[in-house]
């Protein structure tokens, strides 16, 4: 058991060690002395009574005492930051920031409408925005990186701090010349020789298609995997594949007649968006008015008749 216990300070110090992996970097983050930085370290070592950094030429790494360190004291800063942002939200009602994680294709075409809603709700709010897959999103947000993540539900494991948007159902998307627009229905027979175009950041998604057509017993060909819905689309409309997206990612193309939406065959392929937070505390008014708006967003986007 140790006698003391390290001050903010040692544990900024020892982050911003971490993060840049130098002493000098760390020094000029935080605008100290290098030689206040290694002091600091020493101390913090000599109090926990372990190594938490060692030196390899210029490069300054963790050691395994100091990866364990590491994940407690960004938890540790996080909250007080937290805490801190709220008590000023306290005092100035309506000023303050929200951060927020989101997969691309929700950042595209679904915040852009939330954060014009929610920034007439709170003009001085400042929020800012990181895209990425939702398993990493939530691991910046539980490291309190990030106050909400909207994404896709997890199909397994315990869920906390969670509420649902929205559900959709995945389609094909097809030029309105293509024979299944005509029909109205996909060719279950054309199927192992269509060439699918799919979005390659879903990684959930290509899930539940691979188990969609395990259960239809087809073998369909490699799919041609893209990382940008607008080139996806574009691709479909000039006949290189068949889209397997949501909806609300082509709203604009199906009201405009340029895409036409076939349901897939056999069971429907249907997932739930959410938000997510920290289990350790509640929505503030900021993040719940947020939460309220991009539920009602994502409800009009989604058209329930596809």
């Amino acid at each position: 058991m140790t006698e003391l216990l390290p001050d903010l300070r040692q544990l900024r110090a020892f982050v911003a060690v971490a993060d840049e992996g130098s002493f000098t970097l760390a020094a000029k983050k935080l605008f100290l002395t290098q030689s206040a930085i290694s002091h600091s370290m020493k101390a913090l070592e000599d109090s926990l009574g372990c190594r938490l950094l060692e030196r390899l030429g210029k490069k300054t790494i963790l050691t395994e005492e100091g990866e364990v360190f590491l994940r407690r004291c960004r938890r540790v800063l996080g909250e007080l930051e937290d805490a801190s942002r709220e008590l000023d939200g306290l005092k100035r009602w309506g000023q303050g920031r929200i951060r927020i994680g989101a997969p691309h294709a929700i950042c595209q075409f679904l915040l852009p409408t939330v954060l014009r809603e929610f920034r007439d709700c709170f003009p001085r709010c400042e929020p800012s925005l990181e895209s990425d897959d939702t398993a990493k999103l939530l691991e910046r947000m539980n490291d309190h990186e990030l106050d909400v993540v909207l994404g896709l539900c997890p199909r397994s494991g315990t869920i906390e701090s969670y509420r649902t948007l929205f559900r959709d159902r995945m389609t094909f998307i097809v030029p309105p010349e293509h024979p299944w627009a005509e029909s109205g229905q996909a060719d279950v027979a054309d199927l192992s020789k269509t060439q699918f175009i799919i979005y390659s950041r879903a990684i959930e998604t290509h899930k539940l298609l691979e188990e969609h057509f395990d259960q239809l017993g087809v073998r369909t060909r490699p799919h041609q995997v893209l990382g940008d819905m607008e080139t996806i689309k574009g691709m479909v409309k000039v006949g290189l594949g068949v889209g397997i997206i949501a909806p609300w990612v082509a709203k604009k193309e199906f009201d405009d007649g340029s895409l036409v939406a076939i349901p897939l065959p056999g069971p429907a392929i249907e997932r739930e968006w959410g938000i997510f937070h920290n289990g350790d505390r509640q929505l503030s008014l900021i993040e719940e008015t947020f939460a309220g708006i991009a539920e009602i967003v994502g409800r009009e986007l989604y058209l329930p008749e596809v």
